[in-house]
């Protein structure tokens, strides 16, 4: 996949071009459903599959105090989009000056013109340029004019019985609510946290006898405190883990961690970035009377953790 991080080194209009925009936050089965749409328009028109993107959100530049956060910040999206198979990404840097820019001029010179578009896939709730405009109505009153054609892409819903239609919205509200399971079942794989291995407070090993990783977090989106069954992964393995997210009211410092207790694992990590995927959730924090309650029970965390991943 070619990564366009600026509309100005798109030099010619791509041939016969098929494009998906979004926001795309998460990259959910749904977002890869209309990929898959615009590779097969594309392989049709024997023509360029294209998704557009922005950096920052929208919101974040139009709503100064709507910290909104995100599934998954721009690294990680870029990513998951360039496992989808598309020819190229072009991701838009944001400005209040670009959200400026009506709708007949965002289809007209941009998607027509520079970019070559023969072709829009798009759900059918979907709406941009300014004041969102340019919604499905408008995009079909262009095509006949500008020489394109309109694809509404179907909800995808998560599986059989699910009552909802997928949407970045709803995963936000399950992994803050702790049902990172259920998110999966959204996002087509477990909810994931990176970050780098800090100095913890140094009670893991020496206190509990379970040596943990602290974790500084680049993510945003942090799951509801308590006790999840996880896999991470470091450099190019993947190993099991018990993850905490919380204060530790045991030790009443009421400091945020997230800490992470790899199992089978004893490689130094401190400075090294590491990936955390969460896969259940098991128990809410606790406060225990002393450090051997709390051993024991962190024990049993780690059993519970260790039937759940075998699963």
């Amino acid at each position: 996949m070619r990564i366009i991080d600026h509309l100005d080194k798109i030099k010619e209009p791509f041939p016969n071009a098929v494009i998906t925009i979004g926001n795309f936050d998460g990259v959910h089965i749904g977002h890869q459903a209309l990929f898959h749409e615009v590779i097969e328009k594309a392989d049709a028109l024997g023509g360029t599959s294209i998704a557009m993107t922005f950096e920052p959100h929208p919101l974040r530049v139009l709503k100064e105090n709507d910290h909104l956060p995100l599934i998954t910040l721009y690294e990680q999206k870029v990513e998951l989009i360039t496992r989808s198979g598309l020819d190229i990404l072009i991701c838009v840097p944001f400005t209040r000056e670009f959200a400026e820019i009506s709708a007949l001029e965002f289809v007209e010179d941009l998607l027509v013109r520079q970019i070559g578009m023969k072709a829009i896939v798009v759900g059918g709730d979907y709406a941009f340029g300014k004041n969102r405009e340019g919604d499905l109505d408008f995009l079909q009153a262009c095509a006949p004019h500008q020489g394109f054609e309109v694809v509404v892409a179907d909800w995808i819903k998560a599986s059989k019985g699910w009552p909802q239609r997928i949407s970045s919205t709803k995963i936000r509200e399950l992994v803050m609510d702790g049902k990172v399971d259920q998110a999966q079942k959204m996002l087509g794989r477990d909810y994931q946290i990176r970050g780098t291995v800090v100095t913890g407070r140094n009670r893991g090993g020496k206190l509990l006898g379970i040596s943990t990783a602290n974790i500084n977090l680049q993510d945003e989106l942090c799951p509801k405190n308590g006790i999840y069954a996880v896999t991470v992964e470091y450099g190019n393995q993947q190993y099991q883990g018990v993850a905490n997210i919380g204060y530790s009211p045991t030790f009443d410092d009421h400091q945020f961690t997230v800490e992470v207790h790899i199992l089978d694992f004893n490689k130094n990590i401190y400075g090294e970035k590491i990936r955390v995927n969460f896969v259940k959730r098991i128990r809410d924090e606790k406060k225990f009377i002393n450090i051997a309650d709390l051993s024991n029970q962190i024990k049993q965390d780690i059993a519970t953790a260790r039937a759940i991943l075998l699963l």
